[in-house]
């Protein structure tokens, strides 16, 4: 789950997040604090850093790539570059402290010139670094072409309803159609190989253990690297924390239920404003918008690239835009245009990050051009990546006999955002079996104290799976409880952002199970 950021429009066909054949290869031992034979080329490397080009590049933003091997169990068949960014520290570094933005599938070279100014007061120390993933943005991106619309429609309740196993072979189709788009990067994508990436990373830029601070997903990547590499370990905060262990299907209803909340939410902030496309009572307002998601199912409208959007794209850009209360004046503004007169580009825009590219299928070597990147590009990584971490494959009778009481348990949890997040889970569904490491190995990590932050109101990682995944950690994790509302906390609590700077840049740790009130801390 993305913390501020969004899913990608490939509007009809992106409305749902998208993967392909995920063998996962060489995934799962610890490594050990010498690379291991055949990675040594890869760890000798240094970033070479240059202006970023773009015009609306920050003029102090600098670029560069690392280059990682396509499968670690077989290092010489083929390399990965993963596109990196970095503000230089204002003073003296004492190295690099590398951001995830969350998703999976976030853009983090993007994500960082965009909203930098939030992390200004890290350069008094360090570097400021983020990073494309494997298989996101410029780092060899992965697609799914029209599969993720076609999966949409064979889940649909009035589909195929009588015939299951039609809906299964729809999802079977649909992974060839990504493993098709998305090249050999694709059975090699997963939190694992990401992990493995981090410490290459780690290394080329010139630091002995891994500072880190990541958002939503990026806490499961940061918790996966702590126990590939513990001794590499250096100060890691973990914010608005991941579920380790639950069940993709599991983290779908949750995530639906969450969604439906944030949204009730947004709509009593709405609603008191006399510019409020869905009027002035709340209840109406939560009935139009489901009618609003069936409308635009049933005839969706058509777009500047010629594609359609449908009431699930609808669906996508609201989960996107409750993210975090920052937002809901700008996704206000969004819905009005397209309920007033047909606009969708406003929503597009939740849905793709800000970006708004024209769809590409051109093959590529080496870093993607930006604009070259597949307009589904982060849905597809997202699927990806939550389908190689997920062991869980049910037998094609156990989905057709459950078909029917998934959808009525999803839809239960959100009128608006149960079928959105059923076929994500769905999608999975054909998928060579995902990594057990995560589930079985990563816990009581042997490493220094690191920071863990979960908010109690946050619609997309209930506060519950903060206390899961530190209890899960063991010592090592110390928690911060965050009293407010939105989706992960450092961008939203002055108390949280400070206590975070504090441990990154001094070391100094709250006390395990201290907080931060809405507006001012209390301990």
């Amino acid at each position: 789950m993305l913390a501020k950021l969004s899913t990608h429009p490939s509007l009809r066909r992106c409305a749902v997040t998208g993967t392909a054949g995920l063998a996962l290869l060489g995934t799962g031992l610890p490594a050990a604090d010498d690379p291991p034979p055949g990675l040594t080329r890869f760890y000798d490397q240094k970033v070479r850093w240059s202006a970023c080009a773009g015009a609306e590049m920050p003029k102090d933003l600098q670029c560069g790539k690392v280059t990682v091997p396509l499968d670690y169990s077989r290092p010489e068949k083929g390399t990965l570059d993963l596109a990196v960014a970095r503000y230089r520290a204002t003073g003296k570094s004492r190295g690099s402290v590398l951001l995830n933005f969350g998703g999976p599938g976030g853009q983090g070279v993007a994500q960082l010139a965009m909203g930098g100014k939030d992390f200004m007061g890290l350069t008094d120390g360090y570097d400021v670094v983020s990073f494309d993933p494997r298989g996101v943005g410029r780092s060899s991106p992965v697609s799914c072409g029209n599969a993720s619309g076609d999966a949409l429609d064979a889940t649909d309740g009035n589909a195929d309803a009588a015939d299951p196993q039609a809906v299964l072979g729809t999802l079977r189709d649909a992974a060839a159609e990504c493993a098709e788009h998305s090249g050999p990067v694709l059975p090699h994508i997963g939190t694992v190989n990401a992990a493995r990436d981090l410490d290459v990373m780690r290394d080329a830029l010139g630091d002995d253990k891994l500072n880190y601070l990541g958002f939503s997903y990026g806490s499961r990547l940061g918790a996966v690297y702590a126990a590939q590499f513990p001794g590499k370990v250096g100060r890691m905060v973990l914010d608005g924390v991941d579920t380790l262990t639950e069940p993709l299907a599991e983290q779908g209803v949750v995530s639906a239920q969450g969604q439906q909340t944030a949204l009730e939410n947004f709509l009593t902030w709405c609603t008191e404003d006399i510019a409020c496309p869905f009027g002035r009572n709340p209840r109406e307002a939560g009935e139009h918008v489901v009618q609003v998601v069936e409308s635009l199912d049933e005839e969706p409208v058509p777009t500047d690239f010629g594609e359609e959007f449908s009431g699930q794209d609808f669906a996508g850009a609201l989960a996107q835009g409750l993210y975090s209360r920052e937002l809901w004046p700008s996704l206000q503004r969004a819905i009005a245009q397209l309920l007033e007169d047909g606009d969708t580009r406003g929503l597009e825009a939740f849905l793709s990050g800000g970006f708004l590219h024209p769809p590409l299928r051109a093959p590529h070597a080496g870093l993607t051009d930006p604009e070259d990147v597949p307009l589904d590009n982060l849905p597809a990584a997202l699927m990806a990546v939550n389908c190689a971490d997920d062991p869980d494959r049910p037998a094609a009778a156990q989905v057709g006999r459950e078909l029917g009481r998934l959808r009525a348990r999803y839809e239960h949890a959100s009128p608006v955002f149960g079928r959105y997040r059923l076929t994500q889970v769905l999608m999975c569904y054909g998928r060579p079996r995902g990594t057990d490491f995560i589930r079985d190995e990563v816990k009581n990590v042997d490493t220094p104290r690191m920071l863990l932050v979960g908010t109690r109101g946050d619609p997309a990682t209930p506060y519950r799976w903060t206390m899961e995944t530190a209890e899960r950690l063991g010592s090592s994790a110390v928690v911060l409880d965050n009293r407010g509302e939105g989706h992960t906390g450092y961008g939203s609590s002055p108390c949280v952002h400070r206590k975070v700077d504090a441990f990154l840049l001094y070391g100094t740790l709250p006390p395990d199970g201290s907080s931060c009130g809405s507006d001012h801390d209390s301990e």
